[in-house]
């Protein structure tokens, strides 16, 4: 769960502001949303789906089982999407350093 607090190669800041990852739970809830819609289409592709038996049920586990599992993976992906849209990539980037950071306050971390 811990993630670097700048780029290894560039230096660009991964903690931008305090709060900011909150915005990718709009992202991880996208992709978890998209994971149990392609769960559920497999599911019904190869054991089917019926209302007269606990078929449905046996894939509500199963997908519940699925997203805990990937939990690490969506929100890598989602905090990277929330910050391609915040941090534009710089072709030029060993020319151009990453401007500082205006907004941060080191007393305000890790208070959630």
């Amino acid at each position: 769960m811990k993630m670097h607090r700048e780029c290894p190669v560039c230096k660009q800041p991964f903690d931008i502001e305090v709060g900011f990852y909150y915005g990718s739970s709009y992202i991880s809830y996208a992709l978890s949303i998209a994971i149990s819609v392609a769960s559920l289409v497999a599911w019904w592709i190869v054991v089917g789906l019926s209302m007269n038996d606990s078929r449905f049920f046996y894939w509500m586990g199963f997908n519940a089982v699925l997203l805990i599992v990937l939990q690490p993976w969506i929100m890598r992906v989602a905090r990277t999407g929330w910050l391609a849209f915040f941090v534009r990539y710089d072709r030029n980037w060993r020319a151009n350093p990453p401007k500082p950071l205006e907004r941060t306050n080191a007393d305000q971390q890790n208070n959630w």
